[in-house]
């Protein structure tokens, strides 16, 4: 229950009592938890999002739900994104690369990469109709956190401190192979073919974007791992926005 409740604190601004969950070993075990977090806050996106559909345009449905997303983790993902962005996309060296990234202050780079992301994520949901979009909003916190779970388990944290540090030393791979299963099974229950090739795509995209850190940095930091997430989450989005087929999956065809 402690892990748990660690999961919650970190990937979460959710208030919780009292004090368990708050201890670094807590936290460093925490990644198991991460897919059922991610479960959780999918499906109250998707109710949202359900809800919305009923009684608002599309284009302020997938607004309030985009902003809804970020708030979920009060914008810890987001802020590792852009930093993330400022010091890749700086044409410095490692060491400098490092540098910027510690760096509080937001970069033009960090905010083309926050305003990308945002409407990339609003437009793919926006062309969703409503029957369909529940689906993708129920995946995208899902998506996140298991490709946070991968990318710990494939890259060491290249600083001795930090967030990132301490689920490096983990290097949860039994937690990523679960994560990955959760998502795929999940994928597939609520929209079939299209739910599975997204969870694909997103499981492929953290790999990629691991590898793409590894080139650049020698490894992750607790930026890197936010920024990955951002990026995993739009993979649903897209996949549904641009898939052939009508969607399919267990829900539908009990319903």
């Amino acid at each position: 229950m402690r892990r748990f409740l660690a999961a919650i604190r970190f990937l979460t601004i959710l208030p919780l009592p009292g004090a368990r969950g708050t201890a670094e070993a807590d936290l460093a075990g925490s990644t198991p938890f991460f897919p059922v977090v991610g479960f959780v806050l999918g499906t109250g996106g998707a109710a949202v999002a359900w809800t919305l559909s009923l009684a608002t345009p599309p284009l302020v449905t997938s607004a309030v739900i985009v902003i809804l997303l970020v708030s979920f983790s009060g914008g810890l993902h987001m802020d590792g994104l852009s930093d993330t962005a400022d010091g890749f996309f700086s044409s410095e060296p490692r060491a400098r690369i490092l540098e910027i990234m510690r760096d509080s202050q937001i970069g033009a780079m960090g905010v083309m990469a926050v305003v990308g992301v945002l409407l990339v994520k609003f437009a793919a949901l926006a062309s969703l109709p409503p029957a369909d979009l529940w689906r993708a909003v129920f995946l995208i916190p899902l998506a996140g956190r298991s490709a946070l779970v991968v990318q710990m388990a494939v890259l060491r944290s290249i600083r001795p401190n930090g967030l990132g540090a301490l689920f490096s030393k983990a290097r949860p791979r039994l937690s990523a192979i679960c994560a990955v299963a959760v998502l795929a099974l999940a994928g597939w229950a609520v929209a079939g073919t299209c739910g599975l090739g997204a969870a694909s795509l997103c499981v492929l995209t953290a790999l990629g974007f691991a590898r793409y850190c590894y080139w650049k940095i020698g490894g992750a930091t607790g930026d890197t791992y936010g920024a990955g997430c951002e990026i995993a989450e739009i993979v649903p989005a897209l996949t549904f926005a641009v898939w052939p087929v009508p969607l399919g999956g267990l829900w539908r065809a009990a319903t």
